[in-house]
């Protein structure tokens, strides 16, 4: 097959890596993928040097940013609409809300043109499109007026789409309860992870450095949250918590993974509260850093209130550490009663008694963490997750060649 994904912008981030993932297998598959990106703008770190030497090529539109900008977003689209031209490709598969748009709208423009319906044989007029839905722009959290905005725009893009793929079960019934996309398919493909550096231990050697590194002792239980420090990632409420759980446990200790637009806000408050030698912050980390992250802590909490299915959360379970999380989203659809403890969002006691439960019991850590492992290996492995992909895919082909 040609297959062409579109996604906004490369960053650190679980779409980027989800998608770099599906066009590395397509690829080794023996697929001809084509990966369409905006420039790799942003605090949170790139993940475009991934792309050279792959098996797929790599287009870069500049004019593709994330904020919206007419006039950058019609040359943009424009050019989209040119690349699908000439590739003619059987599958257009986008990701990200701005990518999303003007690749659906792109893909969707050419196969109605009057050129595509008069001649049967050319190969745009049967090309499938496809969404996954990573996240959606719409939340709780900002105004009507702005979630009306986005959920007329997905409507809209809805109708030129065949087939949505969403990372958690919840996305699709987000999607659905807004209107978005009713009448079409919805398959659930879980983000896949390269999950061998976070199933292999770790050396002690390095977990000691890295502790060092941060002044943790060996001693200390270590709470460990792998997220922006950005708005609605929940690092207030981790900070309200620690309050009352420093003052308990002398052993407890915390790491902030990340930077973003917070960060200075974040230390100062860190340091206001008298917490600068409890709480820790990283800064940004690149991926191959994360597994050596994760393995020097005990536990992951995870108090965003707005994601698809946060990636760190299975990638804990994968090195084997039980996960708090806030009930948002996708989280349920792995973290329960024998992985984890749910969360109601926003409720800092409940926050609190659940890490001091984890930090009293080794065992219950021991035994959650087990649990966890066991039940995403399989989910999550890069193989399931491409699996279900070009199911999608085979199934749209085997309609056309019927047709």
């Amino acid at each position: 097959m040609k297959i062409v994904h579109i996604i906004t912008r490369l960053i650190l981030g679980g779409a980027q890596e989800n998608t770099l993932i599906t066009c590395k297998l397509l690829a080794e598959r023996g697929h001809d993928v084509t990966l369409i990106t905006g420039p790799a703008i942003g605090p949170e770190g790139e993940l475009f040097n991934q792309t050279k030497d792959a098996a797929y090529k790599t287009i870069v539109i500049n004019q593709m940013i994330r904020p919206i900008s007419p006039l950058n977003d019609f040359i943009a689209y424009r050019k989209i609409k040119k690349i699908l031209k000439k590739i003619q490709p059987d599958i257009v598969h986008t990701h990200s809300a701005k990518a999303g748009i003007l690749g659906r709208f792109a893909a969707h423009s050419i196969r109605n043109s009057r050129h595509a319906i008069r001649n049967s044989r050319h190969a745009i007029r049967n090309t499938k499109i496809v969404h996954t839905i990573h996240g959606l722009a719409f939340h709780p959290y900002q105004s009507n007026r702005l979630n009306k905005f986005y959920i007329a725009i997905e409507k809209r893009a809805a109708k030129r789409t065949d087939c949505f793929i969403t990372v958690a079960d919840a996305m699709t019934q987000q999607a659905k309860a807004a209107g978005i996309g009713t009448e079409k398919s919805f398959v659930t493909a879980y983000s896949a992870i390269e999950e061998e550096d976070f199933l292999n231990a770790i050396d002690e050697d390095q977990v000691r450095e890295f502790r060092v590194k941060y002044g943790i002792s060996r001693a200390a239980i270590v709470f460990v949250t792998i997220a922006r420090l950005f708005e609605l990632k929940g690092h207030d409420y981790i900070i309200e918590s620690a309050k009352a759980l420093a003052k308990k446990y002398e052993n407890a200790m915390w790491l902030f993974v990340g930077d973003g637009n917070l960060s200075d806000k974040y230390k100062s408050q860190v340091y206001e509260l008298g917490l600068a030698d409890r709480i820790k912050f990283t800064a940004l980390l690149p991926p191959g850093r994360i597994p050596l992250a994760i393995q020097s802590s005990d536990i992951l909490v995870h108090c965003s209130l707005r994601e698809g299915l946060a990636r760190a959360i299975p990638q804990a379970m994968l090195c084997g550490k039980p996960v708090v999380s806030f009930d948002v989203d996708g989280a349920r659809e792995v973290v329960n009663e024998d992985t984890g403890r749910l969360i109601e969002p926003k409720n800092v006691e409940q926050l609190t008694n659940a890490c001091a439960e984890l930090i009293e019991d080794a065992d219950l850590r021991k035994k959650l963490g087990e649990n966890g492992r066991e039940s995403v290996k399989e989910k999550f492995a890069p193989k399931t997750m491409v699996d279900t992909i070009e199911k999608v895919y085979n199934r749209f082909l085997e309609k056309t060649a019927r047709t």
